[in-house]
């Protein structure tokens, strides 16, 4: 039994490092293709089946900033990394970004160990509560942030198409509708018009952690939004950490504790981590899936023992600590490799990649979801409103959920 667990170990960090750096590849696939070859796995035990959804869901959390930061390729996780990272990129900081959004993961684990007993005795309780006030308090923070603009009318007018191409996309047959939706958005908007712009990249620092000018602030205040926001977005369903990271972020600043673009890195990383863990226990103390991972992992083990749970926790420990040294490492060869190439070739590349995921996985609708996507991102870059309020092509269909039902 120990042999098999260090193997499925072993194989579930190079399968999470893989999916993390190609893009267009979610976790929820891996989940999926593994829940469906259950009968070719018989031999292997649901525990060590539990373990290797866990440790790739968890690799590929971390290893996936790499393709949002270096090639502007995001997922429903990492999208608004992808806003301080790239730009980072184009001053010579890909590596730094990488590092402060992994000294998030590190702090999301950290936060994530105190929070347990509020998710195993609290969280049933709030979740009741919450589910009533979710839509009511969506519409309020989603007013706040468009009339803080100083172009509300046309950050208006982004927010509600962005709303109605969210809703559309998510109620056509498209299969992984989230994939042309989000990477059109925030990733092929980017990349296209950087393809115009003729961006060139500079060769890039090789930081290490402890020479990053960040101030213990910086820190404090991304541990103190995480720590707020999560007892709230861990339990709701359809609110991804990437509005987690905006509502903390905006929150923070509504109490005069500006958010840098150095802190809303190591913010976001922090989320990312926490919620995938939290989804982990929340499947057995809410009954709600909020990610893939953790709906396999609850068809794996329904009920788990002392001791399954021990091992599973470790393994989150474990795993988290190997995917963040992975992806220091890969971060190091992506900064050197990045510079030797033509990026207005490597983005032309990314976008034929992306394209061609997207119709392989999401079809012909998909495409059609894509460039209709990316045209409204180009839209929203070119109004110079925050692209934040892309995010309306997720929280408006929350908003209609929760009247709805």
């Amino acid at each position: 039994m120990f042999f098999e667990l260090v193997l499925v170990l072993l194989i579930g960090i190079i399968i999470g490092t893989l999916t993390g750096l190609a893009p267009g590849i979610h976790i929820n696939l891996v989940a999926a293709i593994t829940l469906s070859s259950l009968p070719l796995l018989a031999f292997i035990s649901p525990l060590s089946l539990a373990v290797f959804i866990t440790v790739v869901a968890l690799t590929h959390t971390c290893v996936d900033f790499i393709p949002s930061i270096y090639l502007g390729a995001p997922e429903e996780d990492t999208y608004l990394t992808v806003l301080p990272g790239h730009e980072m990129l184009k001053q010579g900081q890909a590596h730094e970004a990488i590092l402060l959004a992994l000294l998030g993961v590190i702090i999301g684990l950290i936060i994530s160990l105190p929070l347990v007993p509020f998710y195993l005795f609290i969280s049933p309780i709030m979740e009741k509560f919450l589910t009533n006030i979710v839509a009511f308090t969506l519409i309020a923070i989603s007013l706040f942030m468009i009339f803080r603009e100083e172009k509300f009318l046309t950050a208006l007018v982004v927010f509600i198409l962005a709303g109605f191409l969210g809703y559309s996309s998510l109620n056509l047959p498209i299969n992984e509708p989230l994939l042309p939706l989000l990477t059109g958005l925030f990733g092929a908007s980017s990349i296209l018009l950087s393809l115009k712009d003729k961006v060139e990249i500079v060769n890039q620092n090789q930081t290490r952690l402890r020479d990053i000018e960040i101030s213990k602030k910086d820190i404090l205040n991304s541990s103190i939004g995480a720590l707020v926001t999560l007892p709230f977005f861990s339990i709701l369903p359809a609110l991804g950490s990437g509005y987690a990271t905006l509502t903390a972020s905006e929150t923070l600043e509504s109490f005069k504790r500006d958010i840098s673009r150095k802190a809303f890195l190591i913010l976001s990383g922090a989320i990312n981590t926490a919620i995938m863990i939290s989804s982990f226990i929340l499947v057995y103390t809410i009954n709600k899936a909020r990610t893939g991972a953790s709906a396999a992992l609850k068809k794996l083990i329904t009920t788990p023992t002392l001791e399954q749970s021990i091992i599973i926790v470790l393994s989150i420990i474990l795993a988290t600590i190997v995917a963040v040294l992975i992806t220091v490492y890969l971060s190091k060869k992506s900064s050197i490799i990045i510079t030797k190439i033509n990026y207005q070739k490597l983005s032309l590349v990314v976008i034929l990649i992306i394209i061609f995921f997207t119709g392989i996985i999401s079809g012909y609708l998909g495409l059609l979801v894509l460039a209709t996507s990316t045209s409204l991102g180009i839209f929203a870059i070119s109004s110079r409103i925050k692209r934040t309020h892309l995010m309306a092509s997720l929280i408006i269909p929350t908003i209609i959920y929760y009247l709805l039902s």
